[in-house]
């Protein structure tokens, strides 16, 4: 396991942050941590990184107890916090030499990581432009590069695309991907459902401090009690009546009606008893069956 944490409290005065925490993070892999906002994501990304230490618990990065070795985690890791480290006057080049220096590279190996780093994240057409004058996407991406200077065995990321517009997200997407895919474990901290689902082999949900539920994306989404969804799309207006009546009675719960847009959808456990329910009663314009989405096991969980 590349992170390990098992029972990790901390409080804030009254304030319980962490109430607890257990996490198992295998190397290699993307794994995130998803949660609302005070639900003990930060916090936790604090004491694995040894920014913040735990009132009880214990926890080891990279193979280093964080309160018995934080040198040697540190040693070990990279943070991206919420909010971009850059300096917005400095080019994207003098940026990573910077922090290359900072954690006693020599100059010219400080200076050739830039180099690979510029490349690796396609900035090297802005290399030597001010950090400054760089978009959203482009100065999260410097980021991250400077978060890789030494290499990292695991990488802390918290919340990286707040604040981003779509083009921008996709970007830190991407670059992250890369990432997984040269062997780095990154630790993922996000509110964006959708995020998570694209981004991480497996998710632990967050909330109160505690982990709720842990797994790959798929198998959160299987263990939603009302399980598949049923989507009927009817021709008019006056045909949602009928529609909304036969879902009612084969769905396990109450069915949901968009009236903009024409369409009747409830949770069915039967998926394919539902769908000859509805193509042999109904004349619908379109039918469609779905998997729960993570938004859904979400708010499941932390409701």
């Amino acid at each position: 396991m590349a992170v390990e944490a098992d029972g990790l409290r901390k409080a804030y005065g009254e304030t319980v942050a962490l109430a607890g925490l257990d996490l198992a993070v295998e190397a290699g892999t993307v794994y995130g941590l998803l949660g609302p906002n005070g639900a003990g994501k930060t916090t936790t990304v604090g004491v694995l990184t040894t920014l913040v230490r735990a009132d009880a618990g214990r926890a080891t990065v990279a193979g280093r107890d964080v309160a018995a070795d934080p040198a040697g985690v540190r040693a070990r890791i990279g943070l991206v916090g919420q909010h971009a480290a850059i300096d917005e006057v400095l080019t994207g080049r003098q940026n990573l030499v910077l922090f290359g220096r900072l954690m006693h590279l020599g100059v010219s190996r400080a200076r050739a990581r830039a180099c690979e780093l510029l490349e690796r994240f396609g900035l090297q057409d802005a290399a030597d432009r001010p950090a400054g004058e760089y978009s959203g996407g482009m100065r999260r991406r410097l980021d991250l590069a400077a978060g890789l200077i030494r290499s990292p065995a695991v990488l802390f990321l918290d919340e990286p695309t707040t604040g981003l517009d779509p083009r921008s997200r996709s970007e830190v997407w991407d670059a992250v991907r890369a990432l997984a895919a040269d062997g780095t474990t990154v630790l993922l901290t996000t509110q964006y459902l959708e995020e998570a689902d694209r981004l991480a082999d497996r998710i632990a949900v967050v909330t109160g401090g505690r982990v709720v539920a842990e797994g790959p994306p798929a198998q959160l989404k299987d263990a939603l009690p009302d399980g598949d969804w049923i989507e009927v799309t009817v021709r008019e207006a006056g045909d949602l009546a009928a529609a909304a009546a036969l879902l009612e009675r084969i769905s396990v719960a109450e069915p949901e009606v968009d009236p903009q847009a024409l369409r009747v959808s409830a949770p069915v456990r039967d998926r394919m008893g539902a769908l000859a329910a509805v193509v042999g009663e109904l004349d619908a314009e379109d039918v469609a069956l779905r998997r729960p989405t993570l938004d859904e096991v979400f708010l499941e969980l932390t409701k």
